[in-house]
């Protein structure tokens, strides 16, 4: 009899730390996201969960631990080394250069690519964005907050990553448009990006993830598949609202 093949793990975290001075932001943190997984990362404000990401990125440095993605230590590697290994962050607040056009945002996602087709896909980008590509030469601060976080993931997708990290993507969205960033969400999963999302509309990320990990100052406080966190007790009580 055949046994089911192990998932390929593409972010190992092994024991992170990070601090900000005597604040001790993360402590202790491990966890692992397999290729073509949406791992959920829960927890109020303060958790740390912002942190984590950065620290994933290189954008923070980390004071212990170790990071592994696809199959190598990237601990000691800069932003722009990791963005070429295929890890990306959409960070909160998008951090799009609204002095810049939009298809200069996207180009800018591209810096890193040396192949030919970056062009190509970011025809691409316009395609999966048809209010980008109608607003491809105007400046990105003319943008709605929706197309703001759409030009961020899409930039974001023109550096071809294995992993895509998002943090609070859904912040300052209006229902509607929640709804249909999360759409854009499972459909990235679905087309085999490996996804690592920091979310605070627990109901939607539940919905989308396969594993969920909830931080509380800056450790892990459960963790495990979404149907086991959706039917937690104290997890329903402090995020999904129920008695």
């Amino acid at each position: 009899m055949l046994r089911p093949r192990e998932p390929t793990l593409l972010l190992e975290v092994d024991n992170l730390d990070v601090r900000y001075g005597r604040t001790h932001a993360v402590k202790g943190m491990s966890l692992t996201v397999a290729a073509d997984e949406l791992v959920v990362v829960l927890g109020a404000n303060g958790a740390g969960k912002s942190s984590l990401l950065r620290a994933l990125q290189g954008l923070v440095p980390t004071a212990g631990g170790r990071i592994r993605f696809d199959g190598d230590d990237i601990t000691a590697l800069s932003p722009p080394q990791r963005l070429r290994r295929r890890l990306a962050l959409v960070p909160e607040g998008r951090q799009i250069v609204l002095g810049l056009s939009v298809h200069e945002n996207l180009q800018m996602g591209a810096y890193s690519r040396t192949d030919a087709a970056a062009a190509h896909d970011i025809d691409g980008v316009y395609d999966r964005f048809p209010n980008l590509a109608a607003r491809r030469k105007m400046s990105a601060s003319v943008l709605s907050g929706g197309e703001q976080q759409m030009l961020a993931i899409g930039r974001a997708l023109l550096a071809k990553p294995k992993l895509m990290m998002l943090d609070e993507p859904s912040l300052g969205l209006s229902p509607l448009l929640v709804e249909k960033l999360f759409d854009l969400i499972l459909g990235l999963r679905n087309e085999g990006l490996a996804i690592l999302l920091v979310e605070q509309n627990t109901q939607m990320a539940l919905e989308v993830a396969s594993r969920g990990l909830v931080m509380e100052l800056g450790r892990v406080a459960m963790q495990g598949p979404v149907e086991t966190l959706r039917h937690n007790e104290r997890l329903a009580h402090a995020y999904l609202g129920h008695a």
